[in-house]
């Protein structure tokens, strides 16, 4: 396997939000994130630092949230994306989208589509247990405007949305 220069230019086959996706001639050094925002018109990933200290361009990749900005686009080639966008099923909200609504977890909404996802992996990880624990495995997402509390009350609240669902 050759090197990829700074000039070379690749093709990507990747399912983003259940979508087959089929991108050519992408700029090898395009970040997950502007590939997202820019090439495939899904803006709910935000950039915030461009350092992945913020967590606002948070995505799943294979079900495992990850920093948009950090990843490179090549490595989604044949692989899984799931966006805030990808979340709901119709009008059908997400568990974790309804309880951030019905918890008033967000101000401004800049960091919301990144806390959401961070959230969804949160509870899929099992990190739940209790607000401590909620609030270290949630601490790569930073909320400027400090809805901390009602962050960590809607993930509480997911979290007991889905251990309501799934039978023991």
């Amino acid at each position: 396997m050759t090197a990829l220069k700074f000039t070379d230019r690749i093709d990507l086959r990747f399912r983003v939000n259940g979508v087959d996706t089929h991108l050519e001639a992408v700029d090898a050094r395009t970040s997950l994130l502007d590939l997202l925002r820019e090439h495939v018109a899904l803006t709910g990933a935000k950039k915030g630092c461009n350092r992945g200290e913020c967590g606002a361009c948070t995505v799943l990749l294979d079900g495992r949230r990850v920093n948009g900005c950090l990843v490179l686009a090549a490595a989604v080639d044949g692989r899984e994306v799931v966006t805030v966008e990808g979340l709901s099923d119709g009008e059908q909200l997400h568990p974790v989208q309804r309880a951030f609504i019905d918890c008033d977890a967000f101000q401004c909404g800049f960091c919301t589509p990144g806390q959401v996802l961070s959230a969804v992996a949160c509870i899929a990880e099992g990190h739940t247990n209790d607000e401590h624990e909620i609030r270290e495995w949630m601490s790569g997402n930073i909320c400027r405007c400090s809805s901390y509390p009602q962050i960590v009350e809607a993930v509480q609240a997911a979290a007991a949305s889905e251990n309501e669902r799934v039978p023991s």
